[in-house]
């Protein structure tokens, strides 16, 4: 089901037709830690006046896995390649992990129904608003 996957679908990786406008009309201008490869039309400017640039994703068609130093050139922040734009790393900052909504890896609060559904009790520290009063 190879073929078909690729002809029918996008969810899964990139299409044919994604695929054949990058070996066709796609000028490979980097890849980031994650695998993911970035393009730019060789054929110039848009209507708009800009090229147009694409991201080819290593894995999953997850936005969230675009790191931000791409997002901006994707989005024509700025027209150079990142890696001249990158400041060193920070110590603080953190690798990148996957958007887990909608897994069972998902955040779930103590009383999500998910977990039981059972809340702390209250504490008699909140009062209702009444339009009476």
């Amino acid at each position: 089901m190879g073929i078909f996957s690729k002809i029918f679908t996008w969810w899964n990786g990139a299409t044919l037709g994604t695929a054949l406008n990058v070996t066709l009309k796609g000028e490979h201008v980097g890849t980031d830690a994650q695998g993911n490869r970035y393009f730019r039309s060789k054929s110039g400017k848009t209507t708009d006046g800009r090229e147009r640039r694409w991201v080819m994703y290593d894995g999953a068609n997850d936005s969230s896995r675009v790191p931000a130093e791409w997002h901006g050139w994707l989005h024509h922040t700025y027209d150079d390649v990142p890696e001249s734009h990158l400041p060193p790393a920070r110590i603080w900052e953190a690798d990148y992990t996957p958007n887990a909504t909608g897994t069972t890896a998902a955040y779930r609060p103590q009383g999500a129904l998910e977990r039981g559904g059972k809340r702390a009790s209250a504490t008699g520290d909140y009062e209702a608003w009444s339009p009476d009063s």
